[in-house]
């Protein structure tokens, strides 16, 4: 028997509500003992998905007013009984409840717990479970419709398509393998290639989306660089949409890393704002300098302003040097200005280039599709359901990598039997996928980086 189990399932902070979650065989009876209704009415007698207000207490002691909403097994979150106590939001507050609750016989739920319960019940598949902590964590629209479409199950529907067609493969080859005397058909070469080639193409689809998909919801980190007073701070101070970064007219005014997380678009930027990229003899904006370069070389994305008034100088042509392997996009700034800056220049070494006034705010949405286009999220379409995760991206590769060892096979001119094999193979990296075959390691994993009360 699963113990019962409660946590605080809302922020610990203040606020107008706070929520503690019970779950398990015990948890009406539990609630029943800190918590009486104003109508008098027992929690053991309610239904489910009904609610009562009433009272907490804790020793005779009332702690709090609060609404007490049940829910019956199998039909609730976890498919267990589950209380959920609506109180007055607040550390002190929330926790005195948790405390009550807990000294009711109830032990506290551990990261993840009533997730994982509604997993093992039957409630939801590993995938549209590990799509809740992505809908928690989500930083914008995109990746929220992402996590949303893998907990409607859009992205099991995709998986399960494939492993279907596999294991309608593998069935007709074992039935024709094994019982040759009911005359089952034979499947040829080419139906089994045509087959295996569609589960291809797909297991392909889905591994293609998944950077795009880890971008929207983790981010880039992305470096603003150039020589000093092109502009880089006061484009820091745009997308953040707040003065982050002094903006003076005096070069090397910043001398460290300024850093700021904006969602350009649909695409969340761990921006940084960088000290000014020159020659100098100030010890303390040179160390400024060597800081800058080094985060420009490990950067997932760089802006590299230009002032667009004045020609290339030294710095700016270093600049451009250092971009040579870099994502980037070149930003050639204060475009209100005379244009004196030799544009085939950048162009040569860099491949997407956009012209902005950071000062009056435009050319916004220009940066904002080139860098759609360099972290492949112009295309994505997360509603069609996507790989949320490393672990569901390596089972995808297994699966396919099995699935082209097969075509391989078949193309070798190996036997069915060994073409069934790593058929087989592939199968099961997708029931891995799903969590309909996964050993209780993976499932502990998956479950350790969620947050308590989910």
């Amino acid at each position: 028997m699963e113990k019962t189990v409660a946590a605080i399932s809302t922020p610990n902070g203040p606020g107008g509500m706070g929520v503690i979650r019970i779950s398990g065989e015990k948890a009406l009876y539990i609630a029943e003992k800190i918590f009486y209704s104003v109508s008098g009415k027992k929690i053991s007698e309610m239904k489910g998905y009904t609610a009562a207000y009433g009272k907490i207490t804790d020793n005779g002691e009332i702690i709090d007013e609060a609404v007490v909403l049940v829910f019956r097994a199998p039909h609730s979150y976890t498919g267990e009984d589950v209380v959920e106590i609506s109180c007055h939001g607040g550390l002190y507050v929330t926790k005195r409840v948790l405390r009550a609750v807990l000294a009711g016989g109830a032990e506290p739920a551990p990261a993840g717990e009533f997730t994982k319960r509604a997993f093992l019940n039957g409630k939801m598949g590993l995938t549209e479970a590990e799509s809740v902590m992505d809908i928690i964590s989500a930083q914008g629209s995109q990746s929220a419709r992402a996590a949303l479409s893998a907990m409607e199950g859009k992205l099991r529907k995709r998986i399960d398509g494939v492993r279907d067609e596999l294991v309608s493969l593998a069935a007709h080859l074992s039935a024709w393998a094994d019982y040759p005397e009911d005359e089952i058909p034979e499947i040829d070469d080419e139906q089994l290639r045509e087959g295996l080639t569609k589960c291809s193409n797909e297991l392909k689809s889905l591994l293609a989306g998944y950077d795009a998909g880890k971008v929207m919801r983790e981010g880039v980190d992305t470096v603003i660089a150039g020589r000093p007073n092109v502009g880089k701070s006061t484009l820091m101070n745009l997308l953040s949409g707040c003065e982050r970064s002094i903006v003076t007219n005096i070069p090397g005014t910043t001398r460290d890393i300024i850093e700021e997380t904006v969602l350009l678009g649909n695409v969340p930027l761990r921006l940084s704002d960088t000290a000014g990229i020159r020659s100098t003899d100030d010890p303390v904006e040179s160390i400024g300098v060597k800081r800058a370069k080094e985060r420009l070389l490990n950067a997932g994305l760089v802006f590299a302003v230009f002032d667009a008034s004045m020609p290339l100088s030294d710095d700016d042509r270093e600049l451009l040097e250092l971009l040579k392997d870099a994502p980037a996009v070149a930003v050639v700034n204060k475009t209100d200005l005379e244009n004196r800056i030799e544009n085939e220049v950048i162009k040569e070494k860099v491949d997407h280039i956009v012209y902005i006034s950071a000062k009056n705010g435009s050319g916004t949405q220009e940066l904002e599709k080139a860098v759609a286009d360099i972290a492949g999220t112009a295309e994505l379409d997360p509603s069609q359901g996507i790989l949320a995760n490393e672990r569901q991206r390596a089972d995808a590769e297994n699966a396919l990598r099995s699935v082209e060892e097969a075509l391989s096979a078949l193309e070798a001119g190996i036997t069915f039997d060994a073409v069934t094999v790593v058929i087989e193979d592939a199968i099961n990296s997708l029931l891995e996928l799903t969590g309909e075959r996964v050993t209780e390691a993976v499932v502990n994993k998956v479950f350790s980086h969620f947050c308590v009360g989910k």
